[in-house]
């Protein structure tokens, strides 16, 4: 019976531990269902949220495949255009180029065989310029355009060259201009007129007009005879492209300060210009020709004896038979001086007899304006005005009716305080220049010259006058017939 009760006691134990453990495996079989539950449902959320995303991205996808195609149509439509500009912008370029010669006609001039001809010499000239610029060109001659601009003031140098001897009838060189601007459509011989800076500023401004162009390929300058452009091509050059485009064609030999700035130098002296300034060979011929007078075969003389004044007798004179006699030969036939005995009484003058025998003579006229009033310098400053020298030049306008339009482009000096005295002398040396109204300038402080200031006794007295001759007092003789533009 003893033994019953312990082996129920060890059933109930085996219960027990029994039960105990299918609590345990219940309660870890609920966890890991919880367990379970719970990462699915997390799982299923981010799945929910993965296919949003998934639904986002295809929807971006899809967006940027369309922009990424549309960008490609563009792209090439934008590759086409460029090359189509490109193209155009080749032909443009290339379709037109042009050659353009601008010459200074008042120094750089044309062979006289050329000019001699008139019209047909000035064609001839034109084609010869053109074939000879052509054949520089090489291989691009057949489709290079020739543009020719010569500027010069056709009266004065026209004088000029009659004076030289190499033109006999001014009407000769504007025949030679018409027959020039005739010979090719491009070609041009413009007449100036009266004033030196003209034909260099028209040449100045073109030349930069066409640069600017790309279409021009070459400018060619004929200024081999002029310094002042010295600066001009120094600021041209700033830009190398330029300055590979710029040729000086020669004429005269280049001056020294042209050289200095490496501008290309183009010399068709051996066809087409001559080489040679002109000289005023009038001058030449008037200091080399024989002095010839006229003397008298006998002249009375009074004698003066005792320091008395006697009658005045009365003198003969004959016509020799030679009206022409050597100077050498009037000294030879002269009287002899008349014997003086000292002392000699002074003869009384009549002061009033005296102004009766010299009427006044009437002051010269030029013209509607009138004489410009005198201007009195300092020598000094006029020498220290005179010796500025390219952009350090004083300007004009500035000083004298300021201030200069042009401000920071003007090439000459603006900051310098003058003196009263340097400010005449800058008035003085303005004056020398002539006014391109002349007498009909209604300007009431033009500081140009409205008449040569340089006639002193009938004599004028400047050696390169730019006036003309009605700018001078009739019968006015001249120091010397040189002119700036043609003989300097």
């Amino acid at each position: 019976m003893a033994a019953s009760e312990n082996d129920l006691m060890a059933f109930y134990q085996r219960f027990q531990t029994l039960s105990l453990f299918n609590d345990s495996s219940a309660r870890l079989i609920e966890d890991l269902l919880l367990y379970s539950k719970n990462n699915e449902d997390a799982l299923r959320e981010d799945n929910r949220a993965l296919r949003r995303q998934l639904t986002d991205c295809q929807l971006d996808l899809e967006d940027a495949t369309r922009s990424r195609r549309e960008l490609q149509q563009q792209v090439a439509n934008v590759e086409s255009r460029n090359r189509d500009l490109a193209q155009d912008n080749h032909h443009l370029k290339n379709n037109n180029p042009f050659v353009v010669i601008l010459i200074d006609g008042d120094c750089c001039l044309f062979k006289e065989a050329f000019i001699r001809q008139g019209v047909e010499g000035g064609k001839k000239a034109a084609y010869a310029l053109r074939s000879a610029i052509l054949e520089q060109c090489g291989d691009f001659a057949g489709n290079m355009e020739v543009i020719a601009k010569v500027y010069a003031n056709l009266g004065g140098l026209a004088k000029a060259m009659r004076r030289n001897g190499c033109l006999e009838a001014e009407e000769t060189l504007k025949e030679f201009t018409i027959g020039f601007t005739q010979g090719k459509a491009t070609f041009d011989f413009v007449d100036v007129g009266h004033g030196k800076e003209r034909a260099d500023n028209k040449i100045k401004e073109t030349a930069k007009w066409n640069l600017r162009n790309y279409n021009c390929k070459q400018l060619l300058l004929g200024i081999s005879h002029d310094a002042g452009y010295a600066p001009f091509l120094d600021e041209l050059f700033q830009d190398e492209t330029k300055k590979r485009r710029v040729t000086v064609v020669e004429g005269i030999p280049t001056v020294r300060e042209l050289v200095s700035t490496g501008v290309n130098i183009l010399n068709f002296n051996d066809e087409i210009f001559r080489s040679e300034k002109l000289i005023d060979r009038t001058a030449l011929r008037a200091n080399t020709s024989p002095l010839t007078a006229t003397a008298p075969a006998s002249i009375s003389t009074p004698t003066i004896s005792n320091g008395n004044i006697p009658t005045p007798a009365s003198s003969t004179t004959s016509t020799p038979a030679n009206a022409s006699a050597s100077y050498a030969g009037a000294i030879g036939n002269a009287s002899p001086p008349p014997k003086i005995t000292l002392p000699i009484q002074p003869r009384p003058v009549n002061a009033n007899a005296r102004a009766s025998a010299t009427p006044k003579q009437p002051a010269w006229n030029p013209g509607p304006r009138g004489l410009d009033p005198p201007i009195k310098v300092s020598p000094a400053a006029l020498e220290s005005i005179k010796k500025r020298k390219d952009n350090n030049k004083l300007c004009n306008n500035h000083y004298l009716r300021g201030p200069c339009s042009k401000g920071e482009a003007c090439c000459f000096e603006h900051k310098y305080k003058p003196s009263k005295e340097e400010i005449d002398a800058i008035a003085f040396l303005a004056r020398l220049n002539p006014c391109t109204s002349g007498q009909d300038c209604d300007v009431v402080d033009c500081i140009y010259g409205h008449h040569c200031p340089n006639v002193k006794d009938g004599v004028c007295t400047h050696p390169y006058c730019k006036f003309e001759d009605a700018d001078h007092p009739p019968g006015t003789k001249y120091r010397s017939t040189k002119t700036y533009d043609y003989f300097s």
